[in-house]
């Protein structure tokens, strides 16, 4: 599942984290692989099914 970085930014600033949200918007890529990612998602303590997910393209 692929998240938008700006999703993880806005929870994490909701949460007062403004540190940790300035980190993810210098590194982490505008789309956010959760599975690859899972580590530092749990480090974050994010909850995945607050996050909507980025639309994949079909697979023909």
């Amino acid at each position: 599942m692929l998240i938008h970085k700006d999703d993880i930014t806005a929870a994490l600033r909701a949460r007062g984290q403004d540190d940790r949200a300035d980190w993810v918007q210098r590194t982490l890529p505008d789309q956010v692989d959760a599975a690859r990612n899972d580590g530092l998602l749990k480090l974050l303590d994010l909850d995945l099914t607050t996050m909507r997910p980025i639309e994949e393209p079909a697979k023909s």
